[in-house]
């Protein structure tokens, strides 16, 4: 089967790699002239935690975030299995009993015990919480890996192609003595989609990459705080990301100096290193929602539309994308991501 994928972010590109997977033949459509430019998923912080995220979701995420650790393992090189470090200042502590009674899968850590996971954070945090099994990736060396597989697969990715599923479509090659069926549409332009999805929405994200040399921290360190919880994700060279907001604008503006500010101060209250780092990148993503913020899975005239990632691409574009490949090859129905839409055209 003939598969054109619309959208080179996280969930066109792992879409593209599981249909690639099963044999299908893949051509993937991206507006941009290069990986990652327009997508979202370039500015995530690329956290694999969905226990962490059971605090504050419904349970649905959760539930179909926990296979993307091992899919990501499987197929991006870099992924970092030491868990999710979840701390508070003295002042805050009842936003981690908070965030405790409405999370899953974690043990309570005291200071002794922070010092030996993070030693530079000795002394600093007198209890947290420690999510064992979650893990982490650097965002744009996951993008790349799987735009290399699909391509090892014998796929084809094809950048700077204006336009939605017709303008896409109408550019692709046509193989006029081929008896090929046309190929099957599978939508994940994110925002992009408004043009058919009308429910979707902008949730602005804005995060700082800071080069800080004299710290190490093994593992992403959330610092909760009542008016914005910070995370710290380390990457490779001495980098750190670091994100908190989310904004309801679809605004694509650089970050506020207030957002800046805070997030700053936040980290050096974790460790005073931080106030001589360099700033690398200051940069924002504009996340594609629905109003509950749960992912949908959508076939509309001939299409199938993967969108509303919100928040968790990372987290969820595995289990969106294994889904989309049993829609499209085998005609599968999930109701969890599909029954909005697809209960009138179920057979009785």
């Amino acid at each position: 089967m003939r598969v054109t994928v619309i959208g080179a972010g996280v969930a066109g590109l792992a879409c593209g790699v599981a249909l690639a997977e099963r044999g299908a033949c893949v051509e993937i459509i991206e507006r941009s002239p290069h990986l990652g430019q327009s997508a979202a998923a370039w500015q995530a912080g690329g956290m694999l935690a969905p226990w962490c995220e059971s605090q504050s979701t419904e349970p649905l995420v959760a539930r179909l975030g926990e296979e993307s650790i091992d899919w990501w393992a499987s197929r991006c090189p870099d992924v970092v299995r030491n868990g999710t470090l979840v701390v508070a200042h003295a002042r805050d502590l009842a936003e981690l009993e908070r965030f405790a009674r409405r999370a899953e899968r974690y043990t309570w850590v005291q200071g002794d015990h922070i010092s030996v996971l993070e030693p530079q954070l000795s002394g600093r945090f007198s209890r947290g919480l420690l999510f064992r099994d979650e893990a982490h990736l650097d965002p744009r060396a996951a993008l790349k890996a799987l735009a290399e597989r699909v391509e090892h697969l014998g796929g084809r990715i094809r950048f700077d192609v204006e336009g939605g599923v017709g303008g896409a479509l109408a550019q692709a090659p046509v193989d006029r003595g081929s008896e090929m069926p046309p190929a099957r549409v599978v939508d994940c332009r994110g925002l992009a989609a408004r043009d058919v999805l009308a429910d979707l929405r902008a949730v602005r994200g804005e995060m700082v990459l800071l080069r800080a040399p004299g710290v190490v921290l093994t593992r992403p360190v959330r610092v909760l705080h009542p008016r914005m919880p910070l995370y710290i994700v380390p990457r490779a060279d001495g980098l750190f990301m670091l994100g908190a907001t989310m904004i309801e604008s679809d605004a694509q503006r650089n970050v506020s100096a207030r957002s800046l500010l805070e997030l700053l101060s936040a980290a050096y209250s974790v460790h005073p290193a931080f106030g001589e780092a360099e700033v690398v990148e200051i940069g924002v993503g504009l996340r594609p929602a629905f109003p509950d913020n749960l992912p949908r899975i959508r076939q509309r005239d001939g299409v199938l539309y993967v969108n509303g990632l919100y928040r968790h691409g990372f987290l969820l574009a595995p289990a969106l994308a294994r889904m989309t490949a049993d829609v499209v090859l085998q005609n599968s129905f999930y109701p969890e991501v599909m029954d909005e839409d697809s209960r009138q055209r179920r057979p009785a």
